[in-house]
């Protein structure tokens, strides 16, 4: 898969939603996409207030996966830190 395009300098966005339910075995990949779909993705976000974090890195290996995929163990102590940043962003929930 080659991501580059007539301006190397700019390549295209990328986003990747993640949901987690308490009883589930991990989160899973909801969303995913490039250029477009990634800005629906972010847009979409934002609108709901739900908070957004860049990780590079993270993003390359969560495109990776399908939509509907359980993120793997190996993800599961980063993806920890990210939902532990989101809920203590949510007031009702910094108890």
């Amino acid at each position: 898969m080659d991501q580059s395009n007539s301006n190397p300098s700019k390549t295209a966005q990328q986003a990747v939603a993640l949901a987690y339910q308490s009883h589930a075995i991990a989160p899973r990949i909801i969303a995913k996409g490039t250029g477009l779909i990634a800005e629906l993705i972010l847009d979409k976000a934002k609108r709901a207030g739900i908070p957004l974090k860049a990780e590079p890195e993270l993003i390359s290996v969560l495109m990776q996966l399908e939509v509907d995929e359980f993120i793997p163990p190996t993800l599961y102590a980063v993806i920890a830190e990210i939902l532990v940043w989101a809920y203590s962003l949510d007031p009702e929930r910094s108890e």
